[in-house]
């Protein structure tokens, strides 16, 4: 059996933001009540064409293999200060980063990602490899970002939207708002709602009624999951805006955001390229991305 079965797997490259994102990890594989695995992956080099690159490719290799050991011993140190109780595994993979953290998907409770800090420029283009795993892993994604190495009182902030996988994200939001005993937010954008000062059209759309169906809707789908959470404290939120930042709206003091998203196939990254990557690129907080759990593999 694989060491991430069933574990939190976080990916660090080295970086001072991988090691904060595996303590974050190790907290939450604490609070769960699962180990932690961590992975690093080395950067390929290809074939060899001569016998003198043999020699410089085997050289090269040697020092990539003493420096990932470094790095996973590093962010085991981290965790392991912080969290002597938990059960902590390292791997060092020779695949390209984004497939050993797919791979270690399959079986894995979650994964954990390192992202960089939300700036004007940074938010332009998020890693390629969080985009990678985000859009292809088979258990939700947290892009970590922030100063907080662990989980904080601060509440968590669902979008949802009656689908699949916005069902997946409730599940995933109210199991970390349970875990850790803090408040969760409902988000659902319903942009339909007339603009402020716009003429209406009473005889034709009883928008309050409209609305009234909206938010009813929301709460029947938010009860169906606090009912396996009564625990959780929870709010509902209608919004006119459009999803992302509808959601953002109600995230400026959260510890996480949780999100669902679309399919693994070939339209995978258009899909995730809307609500889920407004977030990854646009939130200072951690974002989880959970798909359906329908949805298969390509």
């Amino acid at each position: 059996m694989s060491d991430s079965a069933g574990a939190i797997v976080v990916g660090v490259d080295g970086t001072d933001q991988a090691v904060g994102a595996a303590r974050w990890a190790g907290a939450v594989a604490a609070a769960y009540g699962v180990g932690l695995h961590i992975v690093h992956a080395m950067p390929s080099l290809g074939r060899n064409l001569t016998e003198a690159a043999t020699a410089i490719r085997a050289a090269i290799m040697s020092y990539q293999a003493d420096s990932s050991q470094i790095f996973l011993a590093d962010a085991a140190d981290a965790v392991g200060a912080e969290r002597p109780e938990l059960t902590v595994t390292t791997e060092s993979s020779r695949k390209p980063a984004n497939e050993a953290l797919i791979d270690a998907s399959r079986t894995a409770r979650m994964v954990v990602l390192g992202g960089n800090e939300v700036t004007p420029a940074s938010a332009l283009l998020i890693g390629s490899t969080t985009l990678s795993v985000a859009t292809h892993a088979h258990c939700p994604v947290v892009a970590w970002r922030g100063e907080n190495a662990a989980p904080t009182d601060a509440p968590v902030v669902v979008g949802t939207d009656g689908s699949d996988p916005a069902a997946a994200a409730l599940d995933a939001g109210f199991e970390f708002a349970d875990r850790f005993g803090r408040q969760l937010r409902a988000v659902r954008s319903w942009p339909n709602r007339l603009p402020p000062g716009a003429p209406s059209i009473p005889f034709l759309v009883d928008w309050a009624a409209l609305e009234a169906a909206q938010l009813t809707q929301l709460t029947e789908e938010v009860d169906r999951h606090n009912q396996r959470h009564p625990d959780v404290n929870v709010q509902c939120f209608l919004e006119p805006e459009g999803p992302a930042q509808a959601v953002l709206e109600h995230a400026a003091d959260a510890q996480l955001i949780v999100v669902g998203t679309r399919g693994r196939n070939a339209l995978a990254g258009a899909l995730l390229g809307s609500t889920s990557m407004n977030l990854l690129n646009h939130a200072r907080v951690p974002v989880m991305v959970c798909r359906g759990v329908d949805e298969g593999a390509s």
